[in-house]
């Protein structure tokens, strides 16, 4: 086409004339004409920044280029023979790195395919980096496609890049000199590039969310953990905090534009408590996420990286334990500011790689479950810790199974397990039958680590098994290597921040009343987490707006009956096992969780105020400064 052929069939479509060319071309064409008010009669030459111009875009666009460069520098070897260049703009259409033939240096530069030229469309008219700039969508500029007459020997095809919060932030551009006249012959640049910014995307996610879970996700099993398709990144409350745009592709509900702030389950069939079924150790094929609108996609997930903290050298020269600053994400984010939950969670990131059998115990509801898969998650991302043939636990998978009504045959199939954990719940109700089974399966299969749970009361200390009267002492001593006991929620420090963690699984920003707030703290949580989430589900639904109050609580389900001819805790030297009442230290740790609210205390007892007053008065018990 001449240039007086291609400006008068831009009169034609300023005039509302049909042409046949693409939508998307003509309508950006009015945009220059009608909105940047450029002269389709002129040629325009290519715009040049500065070079301390194009410095201060690339240092803006550093930590993208780092991201993007060893996928750039795979697809130039690619097309490398064909002739084509490949651009990086950043969000202003300032082309920040390049690869092309050196040989053709001089004609790239003034065509403007090199470092430094700016493609926005309201300065280079429609073009391959501005048009997909202003449409957040992959386009091919294909020859007269251009507006300006100086760029209509090039073929330009350009792809957006979004960063992990959805804002376009980037275009990869693949472009050509000279190209055959068909806009199809560009149908493999096309899809080039929009693989190849879904890497940099993929890559990027990666890198920004290090210390969180994150999903892949994929409509094909083979191309799960090659290239998958979709990505999203998950806090330790399963609430989405970054995504690839093929993850709003893949996941968003209708009408929707960004993925954000929405709990996992609000989206799927699971929540993040089944992220380490979706891990390494069972093959892709079944590994199937179920949506809510029934669609399956295959999901691989990655647990949070913990940083590998060197060891610290004691003074004489010995090599001391680690030195943590901070626990393993996935422990992390089972409890807030509570210094007694901190140091179980500590004694559990120890434990996790290695190989000893844990008996987890708490009453119902206190997150036994949960402790156990992130044990056997950061185990899995340390390693077994023994020798150096051991396998590594990367690819060990994880095992849940429920002990009521387990019966022998059943116990005897568990033989034919992975090797991995083996997620015993409520070890108390196994059958006699099937505790002689059990034996046998763990003396066969040393590659499954046991991991029980178990509701009978501890004596408070985690050293001490709470030793299930229904079980076997000689299977006992092989599931309880190491006791955990979590705390109930009356005693937790931390009610406040788990509180606001359930709140969060909602989109909305649900708050508290400080009235609903103060009788939340006062209640005895028989239930434990259980019944608090269950309660705050409750007050969500039935508020009419998002400030909690009292009357949008549900009753308590039931009150916790104080003992028979109740006595509040005997002296910490008089606890021993099987003695009535609980400790000054128990009682002091209750104070502590209410912050020395006698109150809230005397609430959670059944009791009045003033007995808790005269307890702790005769205990010689003080608050904090």
């Amino acid at each position: 086409m001449s240039d007086i052929e291609h400006v008068d069939e831009i009169g034609r479509v300023l005039r509302g004339q049909p042409t046949g060319r693409d939508d998307l071309v003509t309508t950006s064409w009015r945009r220059c004409v009608e909105t940047y008010g450029m002269d389709p009669t002129r040629p325009e030459p290519a715009h040049i920044v500065t070079d301390t111009q194009l410095r201060a875009h690339q240092e803006q666009a550093e930590r993208l280029i780092a991201t993007a460069r060893s996928g750039l520098r795979a697809l130039f070897r690619q097309v490398a023979g064909q002739n084509y260049v490949l651009l990086l703009a950043d969000a202003d259409g300032i082309c920040v790195d390049f690869f092309g033939d050196p040989r053709f240096e001089d004609d790239l530069r003034q065509a403007g395919l090199y470092l430094g030229s700016d493609w926005s469309e309201d300065l280079a008219g429609t073009c391959g980096v501005g048009s997909c700039l202003v449409t957040g969508k992959a386009v091919t500029i294909h020859q007269d496609d251009h507006f300006g007459l100086a760029h209509t020997p090039l073929s330009c095809t350009a792809a957006p890049i979004y960063d992990t919060c959805g804002k376009l932030s980037a275009v990869l551009d693949i472009s050509l000199l000279r190209s055959p006249s068909p806009k199809s012959s560009q149908n493999l640049a096309m899809n080039l590039v929009k693989a190849s910014a879904r890497r940099v995307e993929m890559a990027n996610l990666m890198a920004m969310t290090r210390r969180d879970w994150v999903l892949r996700l994929s409509t094909s099993p083979e191309f799960l953990e090659v290239d998958p398709e979709a990505a999203i990144a998950l806090d330790a409350s399963g609430r989405i905090i970054g995504m690839t745009q093929g993850a709003l592709e893949c996941l968003a509900p209708s009408g929707a534009d960004t993925l954000i702030g929405m709990p996992m389950e609000a989206l799927t069939e699971h929540d993040i408590d089944d992220l380490p079924d979706y891990m390494r150790g069972r093959p892709s094929e079944e590994r199937v996420l179920r949506l809510k609108d029934g669609r399956g996609l295959f999901a691989h997930a990655i647990a949070p990286q913990v940083a590998r903290l060197p060891r610290k050298t004691s003074a004489t020269g010995g090599t001391a334990a680690t030195a943590r600053t901070g626990l393993p994400a996935p422990l992390e984010s089972l409890s807030g500011p509570d210094p007694a939950l901190a140091r179980l969670l500590e004694r559990a990131a120890r434990l996790a790689p290695t190989s000893v059998p844990l008996m987890l115990c708490g009453e119902t509801g206190t997150g036994k479950a949960r402790l156990a898969r992130a044990i056997h998650v950061c185990g899995n991302d340390a390693g077994t810790g023994g020798s150096a043939a051991a396998p590594s636990r990367q690819a060990l998978a994880f095992h849940g199974v429920h002990c009521a009504g387990l019966d022998a045959t059943a116990v005897a199939r568990l033989a034919d397990l992975p090797a991995g954990t083996l997620f015993l719940r409520g070890i108390e109700d196994l059958e006699p039958a099937a505790q002689s089974a059990l034996i046998g399966l763990l003396d066969a299969r040393s590659d499954l680590r046991p991991i029980t749970t178990t509701s009978c009361a501890t004596t408070g200390s985690e050293e001490t098994s709470p030793a299930p009267a229904s079980l076997r002492p000689d299977l006992h001593f092989r599931l309880a290597g190491a006791v955990l006991a979590l705390p109930p929620l009356r005693l937790r420090r931390d009610l406040d921040w788990l509180v606001e963690r359930l709140l969060r699984r909602r989109p909305e920003e649900f708050r508290l009343s400080p009235a609903a707030r103060a009788e939340l703290c006062g209640r005895d949580w028989p239930g434990n987490i259980r019944e608090l989430a269950h309660a705050l589900d409750v007050a969500m639904a039935t508020a009419t707006d998002l400030v909690i109050d009292l009357n949008d609580l549900p009753p308590p389900t039931f009150r916790r009956p104080p003992p028979s001819g109740f006595m509040l805790p005997t002296p910490r030297s008089a606890a021993r096992p099987g003695a009535a009442g609980t400790s000054d230290d128990e009682l002091e740790a209750l104070l502590e969780a209410c912050h020395w609210n006698m109150s809230q205390v005397a609430r959670r007892l059944g009791v009045n105020r003033s007995t808790i007053l005269r307890r702790v008065r005769k205990a010689g018990l003080t608050p904090p400064d």
